[in-house]
């Protein structure tokens, strides 16, 4: 059922999101902002971030704040982007060591404006994480990187422990909710991390206007291609420039997707309104 007001919708009671704090949370903090570090936990307003960082996980956003692409329902910054900083990787490495993180997420904003689109700056990041964290597993959240498989291969070639990439959406929604990206795109690129033998995860959000059948097909495409790691979460407006919350999802619901999941065949299925892609990621290595 369409949104046409212009008032954001209050949250129901199942949405009510644990205040970040703790000695941890307030460590990683600190030292995100001393390191000039970036983290989708605070641009993406993720309502995770206490849970997340106390337990050592934390979702790091490299290349820049700023992305070349406007999606509909994301939160980072939209524009021309500041050149890429080569002292990134070991900041970041080195700052991931100091935090006592166990498992990184690594994510980025989209760099079309680049030859390379990135790859070249995610491939010494994980690199110089792993030469100062041997203990630390990671997982890679990547961009489409336009399809061009020469490129994922750089990412592959570092052998992160799980690779995701995400859908965020039906097939039917794709071109409205996401910028420049394709649902078929994305399913390739999938498809080429799987055949890697890296285990792959994708994940869509609910309370766009899909429907039942239309999460029941996504589930599909990405069984198809390899995908063994699905994340479901509720889709929450960042501002009033952004696309409109259809449906808020019940917990019951999302408790139906996990079990339909899991049983068409996926390895891990993270199904909840406040899931987001690297919740328990520590749990998604298989």
């Amino acid at each position: 059922m369409e949104n046409n007001n212009p008032i954001r919708p209050r949250l129901p009671h199942w949405m009510k999101m644990k205040r970040a704090q703790g000695e941890q949370y307030s460590r990683i903090k600190n030292l995100v902002q001393q390191q000039h570090l970036h983290t989708i936990c605070t641009s993406g307003n993720c309502p995770n971030i206490g849970e997340c960082w106390n337990h050592g996980t934390a979702t790091f956003m490299i290349l820049g704040n700023i992305c070349t692409r406007h999606c509909k329902f994301c939160a980072v910054p939209t524009g021309k982007p500041l050149p890429v900083d080569w002292e990134e990787p070991d900041r970041l490495a080195r700052s991931i060591h100091i935090m006592g993180v166990k498992h990184g997420v690594i994510t980025s904003v989209d760099r079309d404006d680049l030859d390379d689109l990135g790859a070249g700056l995610w491939t010494a990041v994980i690199r110089r994480i792993k030469e100062l964290n041997p203990g630390t597993t990671m997982e890679v959240l990547i961009p489409d990187f336009q399809g061009r498989f020469e490129l994922v291969q750089q990412v592959i070639d570092e052998r992160p422990e799980v690779i995701s990439h995400n859908l965020e959406t039906v097939k039917r929604l794709s071109r409205q909710v996401r910028s420049r990206a394709r649902y078929e795109t994305s399913l390739e690129v999938l498809g080429y991390i799987a055949r890697s033998g890296i285990t792959t995860k994708s994940g869509i959000m609910l309370g766009l206007g899909e429907t039942e059948a239309e999460v029941m097909e996504t589930m599909d495409d990405l069984l198809a291609v390899g995908v063994k790691v699905m994340t479901l979460g509720q889709y929450l407006q960042p501002t009033m420039n952004h696309m409109p919350v259809q449906e808020f999802i019940t917990p019951e619901s999302f408790d139906k997707f996990k079990t339909i999941g899991l049983g068409k065949g996926f390895a891990v299925v993270e199904s909840s309104p406040l899931v987001r892609s690297s919740y328990h990621a520590e749990k998604h290595i298989l």
